[in-house]
């Protein structure tokens, strides 16, 4: 798999624990912007949407601990979401620069609100593709009394022969079905790492269960209203994804918030048409205040 936008290698930054974190700089003009991925993905996800932001922000991204290359939580829990704030603030340290803008898919979304929740002026401006901020009692729930999303990733299977293994498996059926095929080349090539009967999950199935018990207590919709800068949700049109259906509701809760509704994509938006989600998100980012909630088409 060979990569045109494939981003160098940043520094490796020390951070609560001393777990390390992988960065990675996809270069571009303009103000510094940062991604922050979901659980389960890797910083290198990002590949064909960082085609379309470089033409206006310097972009940078971050593997969170326990994904893609950054190391493990010494204690192999993941269900404290403020160790990822603590990460992201250590990063954004390491780097420098004033300006930051950013852009977070799923958890990476409810990890850049908390951080600029607890220190306002981190960042310019946000823009969050449903971010998994939660009103309280409302997380669904399996018949074991977990959540649905915890479930699923125990049951992930770990390991292939093969990058190219996994790739035709994930293909065959959704979600990743519908992900463009670029970006569903960066998350096979950076998402697995060698193993003795192949390959297998850089982000371990309990590993990625740990960070989902979490979600529903990460009090990120605790300190909605304290945010002081344009953040704009994305979301879009699965009316069974619960993030989706609570996106237009964080967007009110911020005083400078707005939703926009995106026709045609789902929970994995950013990687269903990279393009498109990147050109509406620097142009939200650009606009320097939010938006009325709307709805557009999306197209690859």
């Amino acid at each position: 798999m060979t990569f045109a936008a494939s981003p160098a290698l940043g520094p490796r930054v020390a951070t609560a624990g001393g777990v390390e974190i992988a960065t990675y700089h996809f270069g571009g003009d303009g103000p510094p912007l940062m991604l922050a991925h979901a659980t389960g993905f890797h910083g290198r996800c990002w590949i064909p949407m960082a085609e379309v932001l470089t033409n206006r922000f310097n972009v940078w991204a971050l593997d969170h601990r326990g994904h893609g290359a950054s190391g493990k939580d010494p204690a192999d829990r993941y269900d404290d979401w403020s160790v990822f704030v603590d990460d992201l603030l250590a990063v954004l340290e390491e780097i420098g620069g004033d300006g930051w803008r950013a852009i977070g898919h799923s958890m990476g979304g409810a990890v850049l609100l908390l951080a600029e929740a607890r220190r306002p002026g981190t960042f310019n401006g946000l823009c969050c593709y449903e971010p998994v901020v939660i009103p309280p009692g409302t997380f669904p729930e399996s018949p074991d009394g977990e959540s649905i999303m915890i479930t699923r990733a125990r049951k992930r299977r770990p390991v292939f022969a093969s990058r190219e293994a996994a790739r035709a498996n994930y293909a065959s059926k959704p979600p990743f079905s519908r992900f463009d095929p670029a970006a569903l080349d960066a998350y096979v090539e950076f998402g697995f790492v060698e193993a003795d009967e192949g390959v297998t999950l850089a982000c371990a199935r309990e590993d990625e269960a740990s960070v989902y018990r979490g979600a529903p207590t990460n009090g990120a919709w605790d300190h909605l209203g304290s945010l002081r800068i344009p953040v704009t949700v994305l979301r879009g049109d699965d009316a069974a994804d619960p993030v989706a259906q609570v996106a237009e509701d964080v967007a009110r809760h911020i005083p400078r918030g707005a939703a926009l509704r995106v026709k045609g994509l789902g929970h994995f938006g950013p990687f269903e048409a990279p393009s498109r989600v990147g050109e509406l998100a620097a142009e939200a980012l650009g606009a320097g205040e939010g938006r009325s909630t709307t709805t557009v088409t999306a197209s690859g």
